[in-house]
């Protein structure tokens, strides 16, 4: 048996998926890459990137002084969403979409550090409000990418266990490790952007669309699989998932391709001016709003984990901040409060209860 470590790297792609892989125009021989122009003023080349050391042991205000406040979802998924579509914030990138009596879980991340290790990396500030064992029956898993803060061994082991039969919907390349992993390759459904999956028993469709990212587990890995935002579309309803991406104008053939997002699931946490485009940031996360056209917003990629330099609650603060200006309705949930966006505005600052 592997030693945990090499285990949790995952694996690289071989035969008949890296051909896949090698046809995409992403492709350029070595790995995947950002085709998009980069907008001016994102990228700081003179800011200081961050040390390794203040990632390892994050300063007083990057980690709040105590766990945040959730609640247990069971007994509103119990019920289904009266408006038919309804979203639970699980902690980070992990959202539990209903939706025309589905249900889909997007970045699923139960493990205690956002590493590869079990004693160092960025620690959760407090566990997920419910096990994995209990979560209803899953109609889909989503994975954008397969940094460790959204792809986590540990968490993919307890989902085949209680959610046997589930479908893997994933970027180019990440079924690999997947697949080392124990997921079957039936199982396992690898998407290039604008490729869509549709649900063999139910009316469900998951496309894969453009991010400005990049990808890897290791040193040796860097872009070796695709990084992809997701949208979900039922009859009724349509959902728009980041994953991780800078801001890009390729937002903009988004729009054009879907319309109008009933929900919109936009990362806001771990932004550096170092890395300005590749992560969204609160600021930026409001301009690619604009760009998909709108749509109520529910932020994530916050209040989970250390992963950059700023305060643990600035992305929350910045965005109530600018809430008052914003015609869409934005959505600041407790962990594990179940809510549906046709009712409009959640603007509570219910993380101030942490203190610090």
């Amino acid at each position: 048996m592997a030693p945990p470590l090499l285990t949790a790297l995952g694996d690289r792609a071989t035969g008949l998926r890296l051909e896949r892989m090698s046809a995409s125009p992403r492709w350029d021989g070595q790995g995947f890459r950002n085709l998009h122009p980069i907008a001016p003023g994102l990228r700081d080349p003179q800011a200081q990137r961050p040390r390794l050391r203040d990632m390892i042991f994050p300063g007083a205000r990057q980690r709040p002084p105590a766990p945040l406040p959730g609640l247990d979802p069971l007994p509103a998924w119990r019920q289904p969403p009266g408006s038919g579509l309804r979203a639970t914030w699980l902690g980070h990138s992990t959202v539990l979409i209903e939706t025309g009596g589905l249900r889909v879980l997007t970045d699923p991340v139960w493990g205690q550090r956002a590493s590869p290790l079990p004693f160092i990396g960025p620690r959760r500030f407090q566990p997920v409000p419910v096990s994995v064992a209990a979560l209803p029956r899953l109609d889909a898993v989503l994975i954008s990418h397969d940094h460790y803060d959204h792809l986590d061994w540990p968490t993919v082991k307890a989902l085949l266990r209680h959610q046997p039969g589930v479908p893997f919907v994933t970027s180019l390349g990440v079924g690999a490790h997947l697949q080392r992993w124990g997921v079957p390759p039936a199982l396992i459904h690898e998407l290039d952007w604008w490729e869509r999956w549709q649900h063999p028993l139910a009316d469900l469709a998951i496309t894969a669309a453009p991010a400005q990212h990049f990808s890897g587990r290791s040193l040796g890995d860097r872009n070796a699989t695709l990084w992809s935002s997701l949208v979900l579309e039922t009859p009724r309803h349509r959902v728009f998932f980041s994953g991780d991406t800078g801001l890009t104008d390729e937002y903009r053939a988004i729009r054009a391709h879907f319309g109008r997002f009933d929900l919109v699931l936009l990362e806001v946490g771990a932004f550096h001016p170092s890395w300005g485009h590749v992560h969204l940031g609160p600021d930026n996360a409001l301009q690619a709003l604009d760009l998909l056209g709108g749509g109520a917003l529910l932020p994530v990629h916050w209040g989970t984990f250390s992963l950059a330099l700023h305060d643990w609650d600035q992305p929350v603060e910045t965005l109530l901040k600018h809430a008052s200006t914003r015609q869409a309705p934005l959505l600041l949930p407790r962990l594990g409060q179940a809510l549906e966006p046709a009712h409009g505005p959640l603007l509570q600052p219910w993380w101030r209860s942490a203190g610090g």
